[in-house]
């Protein structure tokens, strides 16, 4: 069973959560979730902002029952009405039973009436356990309930809590790393990739025989014979026909895994249609190799609460008396988890870059005359990489994500936001989550709210009229 019904958390969201909820002092504790939507079809709800109770202001607190004021869940509705947002009441379980009792019954059937009568939304309550956990549900206003399907948290690790007590196809807790349990909870699990091209045809393959059980597959290019030494799955045929990429891999996956494993979306990352169908899946793997790409990747993992997986490989040469040779082999994989860094405060985007790559597709001559004037030094040029400098790429980046979600590393995953490799030096490195600059991210949890990602170029006419 795929997840219908989901909600999603920063992982610094999260933390800041479980921290107030469980004080230390043994008693619940009480906070609020104001939460946008991701695009339709699927109910998927993003938490934008978590209002805190604080513990003294509470009138009841004792270990198995938490009050607080009518006053904060007012203003969730001031913050939430504006925008059409969702409320959900959370209060701690600290015997860890991830349930609802009785007693959560009866206060639902009491509280959220009101709030649905202050506006319409898709309202709810949640627990969260010692450990963490969280459980949700969702109500309509007639007051039916509906449990949310998955609580998902993107943070050093990505944490998945399903409804129906299962996680990763064990009742006890999660799978293994490379098990089949993982491959049993992969296959509740969407995907996207984009840029299905020399990374991302490998890093897709191995998704989909990882076992996930939707990829969307995002770019607008054609297959070419110059590209067949690197697109797996590429054939002669495919390029003299000038078939789409995304139509030749999704056929690819069908004949392994069967149809409606792959979603086709024919057109770049910086459209409405891309936008919406990535913001609907559970994580993204970014493969292309324009700084263009990676922004529109950064912003809808941002506004999203996508965790986000981005792969880079180069090889720079040198000139030296007017020989060039080789002066690196080596790749970049970057894990970038809502709340934290973006791949904007990495560099690996930057306003510079973007505006060259803008100037190049729009006025190559301006461009030209800007790198010679020393305004621009240039666009980094990806050299043609062989399918071995891929393979390796694609596996990290696909072995990152497993290291995230069923966590086997023998230090913590926060220590390894970046991983680069040399293979001229035969090294890998790594930078940690803390070692990189953080800015204010404008789009954090915006969800689908119009404009999208902010954007006035996204805006719809409906919306724009209103």
């Amino acid at each position: 069973m795929s997840s219908v019904r989901t909600l999603a958390l920063a992982g610094v969201t999260h933390d800041a959560l479980h921290a107030h909820l469980f004080p230390g002092d043994g008693n619940e504790a009480a906070a609020i979730l104001v939460c946008a939507r991701s695009p339709d079809p699927r109910c998927r709800l993003v938490v934008r902002q978590a209002i805190l109770v604080p513990h003294d202001a509470c009138s009841v607190r004792t270990p198995d029952a938490v009050v607080w004021p009518g006053s904060y869940i007012e203003d969730a509705i001031d913050v939430a009405e504006p925008e059409g947002l969702a409320i959900l009441l959370l209060h701690s379980h600290r015997g860890g039973w991830l349930d609802f009792s009785p007693i959560d019954d009866a206060s639902d059937a009491t509280v959220l009436p009101g709030i649905f009568e202050a506006f319409d939304a898709c309202h709810g309550s949640a627990v969260m356990t010692p450990d963490g956990a969280i459980r949700a549900r969702l109500y309509s206003p007639d007051m039916r309930c509906a449990p949310v399907d998955l609580v998902t948290v993107a943070g050093d690790d990505i944490l998945y809590w399903w409804s129906d007590g299962i996680v990763a196809g064990e009742p006890s807790g999660r799978a293994l790393a490379f098990t089949g349990g993982m491959s049993s909870e992969l296959s509740r699990l969407s995907a996207t990739v984009v840029g299905v091209s020399g990374t991302g045809s490998i890093a897709a393959e191995q998704l989909a025989r990882l076992g996930f059980g939707n990829i969307t597959l995002v770019d607008f290019d054609m297959v070419e014979t110059k590209n067949l030494n690197r697109i797996l799955n590429a054939t002669t045929r495919d390029a003299e026909a000038q078939r789409l990429k995304v139509d030749m891999f999704a056929g690819a996956i069908a004949s392994h895994r069967g149809e409606g494993i792959a979603r086709k979306v024919p057109t770049t990352i910086a459209t409405r249609e891309a936008i919406c169908a990535v913001g609907q899946c559970d994580v993204v793997f970014c493969c292309v190799d324009t700084q263009e790409g990676r922004y529109f990747a950064d912003l809808i993992a941002s506004a999203f609460l996508l965790p986000l997986f981005d792969v880079g490989v180069t090889i720079p040469t040198h000139n030296s008396d007017g020989r060039t040779s080789i002066a690196d082999v080596c790749g970049r994989i970057d894990y970038v988890q809502p709340g934290g860094s973006t791949l904007g405060d990495r560099e690996v985007h930057t306003p510079r870059g973007l505006r060259a790559e803008y100037l190049q597709r729009v006025d190559p001559q301006a461009f030209s005359n800007e790198v010679t004037a020393g305004y621009i030094k240039g666009v980094t040029e990806q050299a043609p990489a062989v399918i071995t400098l891929n393979m390796r790429a694609a596996s990290m980046l696909a072995n990152e994500f497993i290291a995230r979600a069923y966590p086997f590393r023998l230090e913590s995953n926060r220590l390894y936001a970046r991983t680069s490799f040399s293979l001229a030096a035969c090294e890998e490195d790594y930078r940690s989550e803390d070692s990189f600059p953080k800015s204010e991210n404008r789009v954090f949890g915006l969800g689908a709210t119009e404009p999208l990602l902010g954007l006035l170029m996204f805006q719809t006419p409906t919306a724009a009229a209103a």
